[in-house]
């Protein structure tokens, strides 16, 4: 199976393992460590050596017998797996205190990925900026201006009535994915990746757990 194909065959929780490992891998680099085994590894940040290493057989091979891991070399390689040895430029419907929040987040502006643009339907808020100087568009443009601005991937913050046609506007526009914080489902779109990340699950999830404890 070709790299293009072991990727996309994935399963969402094995990606979001990666994400992890490649969390631990960069806080391993940034203290220097230079090797590292799988056992070493897993037990520094409470992960699973097996699984480890079954994850990262997916994609060909990794470290070297007896030495374990080259802290640098597994990062550059979890980086190209997960296509974050490019900039992916990011676009977020909604100005409101959750979307500046987001545009100024350390996270959407770290390695792999840059917010360009804001956009919002309240004329007092268009043509103002963030904290991090993002200028808020006119969100009647969004087709053209994701199209121009060459935006890969798309956040909804906006009211859950706004959501669906939001994310249509940035399909039209060439957004390629689109993570949904808004408190409705956006239905799968032709083409598009959608996550929707509805906040009020997880904490609902969090109050049954706790109703059981």
């Amino acid at each position: 199976m070709s790299e293009k194909g072991r990727i996309e065959s994935a399963s969402e929780a094995t990606t979001l393992r990666l994400s992890l490992l490649l969390r631990c891998v960069r806080t391993l680099d940034a203290a220097g460590v230079r090797t590292i085994s799988s056992s070493a590894l897993a037990e520094r940040f409470g992960l699973n050596s097996a699984q480890i290493r079954k994850d990262l057989a997916m994609f060909g091979e990794f470290g070297v017998r007896g030495v374990g891991y080259h802290v640098t070399e597994l990062m550059s390689r979890l980086k190209e797996v997960m296509g974050l040895d490019r900039t992916r430029v990011v676009v977020i419907v909604g100005a409101g205190n959750l979307g500046q929040a987001l545009a100024d987040s350390r996270n959407f502006n770290g390695e792999g990925f840059t917010v360009a643009a804001l956009f919002d339907v309240d004329g007092r808020k268009i043509g103002g900026r963030s904290r991090t100087v993002v200028l808020i568009r006119d969100a009647s443009g969004i087709p053209v201006d994701a199209q121009q601005i060459g935006a890969e991937i798309g956040i909804l913050a906006v009211p859950p009535d706004a959501a669906v046609a939001a994310a249509e506007a940035l399909a039209r526009g060439g957004v390629r994915a689109i993570l949904n914080f808004a408190p409705v489902t956006v239905p799968p779109i032709s083409d598009v990746i959608v996550k929707n990340m509805d906040l009020s699950f997880f904490l609902e999830g969090l109050s049954f757990q706790l109703a059981r404890m």
